[in-house]
């Protein structure tokens, strides 16, 4: 079964976000782009000055690979070099996608 990583950043903004982003390739609002192969799930936001992101991978080897070859290069080029406040590995028991929208979105 898949796994949870959650990280949280500190002082991490919107645009450190987007610069990070846009090194590797990937859009985070229209969710286009050369995404990892391993990676199910990616959510992100700001929360009392931090930035936190939530994924699911299928393994953390696969993660652990994309931190080595990409992710690690492009968070030190856009001047992010403080490790995580939090990161943490959790096993799920479930993972789903329902894509039944709700009456009260817009």
């Amino acid at each position: 079964m898949a796994e949870l990583l959650i990280l949280e950043f500190e002082g991490l903004t919107a645009a450190d976000y987007d610069a990070v982003n846009a090194d590797l390739g990937v859009n985070g609002e229209t969710g286009e782009g050369d995404w990892p192969a391993g990676l199910h799930t990616h959510t992100a936001g700001s929360s009392g000055g931090n930035w936190i992101v939530v994924e699911v991978w299928e393994t953390q080897d696969d993660q652990d690979d994309f931190m080595k070859s990409r992710l690690g290069p492009a968070l030190h080029k856009a001047g992010v070099t403080k490790p995580p406040k939090r990161a943490e590995w959790h096993k799920l028991k479930a993972h789903h996608s329902p894509k039944k929208p709700s009456a009260k979105a817009k």
